[in-house]
Parts: C-alpha cells; structure tokens; sequence
C-alpha cells in the first residue's frame, strides 16, 4: 500500500466490447487502498519550492538600493545583471529542465533542483563582490529551472484530471503570490538583517521542502530516453536575450557608443532569427515550434512576454518612486506595495474556480484592462507630495486584483489544449517566456530610473509603455479558447 499523499498512475479500465463500456469510475477494493487519501500535502511541496523561486524572483527589487551602496564601486547597468543573469539562465534553462524531467525522473529532477537552488543560496549570501555574486546567481538560477517544470508535472501526477484546472491555477497563483509579496519581504529583511538574508531566507523553507519531498514524493515518471540537450538552441536563446538586455541597460551609460549599442541590438535580432531558423531544423530542439501550432498556446505565450514584461516594471518602478520621490524608507516603500500583493491569491482562487467552467478569456481580457486602469491612474494620480491613501492605494488595489486574474491564468490556459505527455515542455516555455518579459523589462525601467537624481516626470514614460503592454495583452487574450467543451454523447 502507498502511504498517504503519494501518487499514482491508475490503469484505464478497458472496453469489454463496443457499445456496452465497463464505466472507469467502478471502485473496487484494491483500487481505493491504491488510491492517495488526498493529493495536497504533494501540492504543498510543490508549492513551497515554487514559491522561493518565484519570491526570489522579485524580492531582490527592494535590493537594489542597498546593492547599490554595498558595491558602491558597480555601475547601476552592472547591478542590473544580478536580477537579470537569473532571470536570463532561469529562462533558458528551464525549456531543457522539463524534457529533463520527463526522461529522469521528476521527484529525482526536482529534489536536485531544490538542493542546488539551496546551496547557490548560501553562496550568494556570502559573496564578497558583484562578480561572484552573479556568478552564485546563475547557479542558484539553474537549481530553480530544474525543480519549476517537474514540481508542476509532479502536481499534475498527483491530481485527478477533473482536479487538475483548480490544482494548476493555485499552483499559479501560489508563484504569483510569491511573486508579488517579494519586493514588500524583501524590504524587511534587508533593512532588518542586511542584503545577504534576502538569500538565507531559503534556506529553512527550502531544507523543509527537501526533507519532505524525499519521504513524500513518489516518482510519478519512469526514466526514459535521455534528451539530447540542445546546446546550440540555449546558446543562441541566450545570444539573443543577452545582448538586446545590454543594450537596453547600457542606453543611457558612457561605456558603450551609439555604433556600439546599435550592433549589440543588432546581434540579438539576428541571434533569434538563428535560434528559429535552427528550431526548424534541429531533431531536438530547444523549443519544439510545433507547440505553436496550437491557436490558444500561441497567443497565450506572446501574451505572457508582454505581461512578464510590464510586471516586472511595475515592481521595480513601485520601489524607485516610493523612494526616489516621496522620500519613504526602505521599510515604508516595502509596507507600501504589500495591500497590492495580497489581493492577488483570493483573487486567483476564485478565478480558478470559475475558469474550470467558463475558460480564461474573460478573466485574461478584464484583467488586462484593469491593468491598464492602474497604469493611467499612476500617471495622473500621484504627484510628488506622499498622499498615500489617496493617491496610490487605489492603483495598487487595481494591479493587484488584475495580477491575481491574469498571471495564474496565464499559466493555466497554456497548457489547457495541451496533450498530457507535453504539460511539462509546454509548461517550461511560457515559464521561460515570462522569463525573458521579466529581464526585458528590468532593462527598460533600470535604463529609465537608474540613475541616483529622479523627478516626478522621469516616471510617466515607464507609466505609458506599462498601460500599452497590458493593453497589448489583452488583445493577444482575445483569441484564446479555454473554455470547457461539451463531452461526446
């Protein structure tokens, strides 16, 4: 017998001839004790590795200005890659990580990943210059690629497929939530205990999850064929996000000059042309362009680029405001953001709920446009004296419901048309895409709002292209076709 909270895959009861089925839902004996009493405690570990990624994700936005000023000597471009060498690792690696997955193991693949996640952790805390530190941060980037896909594949494992839409919208708004709250943590306990806790913080979460995966966790994938790695694949995807980032953050900086620039943003164009051009041919590429194919995969993805983008950017921008102009402390900017934040679970769990009947368009599209209300509400609104109650928590009250309606849904309407057996790659190149939204847009708003002198006008051309992409996002929502279809007669 399986102790409770393991998984396991159920035989289909067959046909015992055409007209006349043995329905599947018939339980007998051996197949309630082979039944898990409950499919949540594996959720739970799931989720806590999920979410210390995706809190790592943003958290080091409240650490930008104390990185500043412990590595007075780095440029604000070169603190930049920080946030951005993770997120760019993160991305690329997590494409190959779900193929991983599949062929050695997903409980093998995700406990891997935590303990690597774990020790690049304790490596950046201890990092004694920017170097080593976005060198910790690009292992620690590798740990979080390899757990994410095979956490969402283990979940799925583990729910029945009746279950599975509510089980990946919490698992969603779970890294959302992590996600959201990060910059808001963070500012505790960086101003509390110093920047190198925003890393320690991990590991307890992160050592528990370890502890109660190995026992908890059943292998829920036999190993198969290894995949051959696409290694060329990578190295252009990166070619290409890397160079057009550098270029980006580099904009407004004396290092580089306007040729210079211009053939950095040349190379990362001509890289992702590469990159599809060898997609279409590669017998194991990195992303199988095939997955496009499908309508909702494809707008779904693009929609997540844009939206990866502007969320990040609003982060980032949140903190430089509350700083930079209305003068708040560390502290006070981090208690600022948190209302936003927590809108953003409620909000994804009744989604979830109501997505499983009625799709995610509605909620796609609504939620992009009440994403676009707070970016106009944060251009007109606030003005350079601290108004709090009057002048900023309604935007964040907006952003917050809309993040909680659009960002799990994303995930979930990815993999809603997919076949099970692609739940993990598809799953690893929307993650992936929101990735690569997240770097474009800590690019924008450090090449905007990276200096140390900032004035209130500094800040409208980031409000503007904010309001645009989530404008944009909710165009690209319209096509998509989640919705549940009627069973056969």
């Amino acid at each position: 017998m399986s102790p409770p909270g393991r998984s396991q895959a159920l035989t289909p009861v067959p046909f015992k001839g055409e007209g006349s089925p043995v329905s599947a839902a018939i339980e007998t004996p051996a197949l309630r004790a082979a039944t898990p009493a409950s499919p949540w405690p594996v959720f739970r570990v799931a989720s806590v590795a999920t979410f210390l990624v995706s809190l790592d994700t943003t958290m080091l936005f409240a650490a930008f200005d104390p990185l500043r000023h412990a590595f007075a000597d780095a440029t604000a471009a070169e603190l930049s890659w920080v946030l951005n060498a993770y997120t760019l690792v993160y991305a690329t690696m997590l494409i190959p990580a779900g193929g991983l997955a599949d062929t050695h193991g997903r409980k093998r693949v995700f406990q891997v990943g935590v303990a690597l996640f774990l020790a690049a952790s304790a490596g950046c805390g201890l990092a004694g210059s920017v170097g080593w530190l976005i060198a910790a941060r690009v292992l620690q980037a590798v740990g979080a690629a390899l757990l994410t896909p095979a956490s969402l594949s283990i979940l799925l494992a583990a729910f029945p497929q009746s279950r599975r839409a509510v089980a990946v919208s919490l698992w969603g708004a779970v890294g959302g939530l992590a996600a959201a709250v990060g910059p808001s943590a963070g500012s505790f306990v960086i101003d509390h205990y110093g920047w190198p806790w925003a890393f320690y913080i991990n590991l307890p979460l992160g050592g528990l999850a370890l502890w109660r995966g190995a026992s908890l966790l059943q292998e829920s994938a036999k190993a198969g064929v290894p995949r051959r790695v696409d290694g060329v694949g990578m190295a252009l995807l990166m070619l290409a996000v890397g160079a057009v980032t550098l270029a980006i953050v580099e904009s407004d900086g004396p290092t580089w000059s306007r040729l210079q620039l211009g053939l950095l943003g040349f190379t990362g164009v001509a890289a992702a042309g590469a990159f599809v051009a060898w997609a279409r041919k590669a017998q194991a590429p990195l992303v199988d362009l095939a997955l496009f194919r499908n309508r909702t995969y494809g707008y779904v993805n693009v929609a997540t680029l844009a939206f990866g983008t502007a969320f990040s950017m609003m982060f980032l921008t949140f903190f430089f405001f509350m700083m930079k102009v209305w003068h708040f402390s560390l502290p006070q900017a981090g208690l600022a953001v948190t209302p936003g934040p927590l809108l953003v679970m409620p909000t994804a769990i009744v989604t979830g709920r109501l997505a499983t009947r009625l799709g995610h368009r509605r909620f796609l599209v609504g939620g992009s446009l009440l994403y676009a209300c707070s970016s106009l509400w944060f251009l007109l609104v606030p003005g350079i004296a601290p108004h709090y109650l009057s002048q900023w928590l309604p935007g964040l009250m907006m952003s917050g419901i809309a993040v909680g309606l659009v960002l799990p849904s994303l995930s979930a309407a990815a993999v809603s048309r997919l076949p099970v057996a692609h739940y993990a790659v598809g799953s690893a190149v929307n993650q992936a895409t929101r990735q690569i939204g997240s770097v474009l847009g800590v690019a924008l708003t450090v090449a905007w709002l990276g200096h140390a002198a900032l004035q209130r006008a500094d800040f409208n051309a980031v409000y503007l292209l904010h309001g645009a992409l989530a404008l944009l996002v909710g165009l690209l929502c319209l096509p998509v076709d989640t919705k549940p279809r009627a069973a056969p007669p």
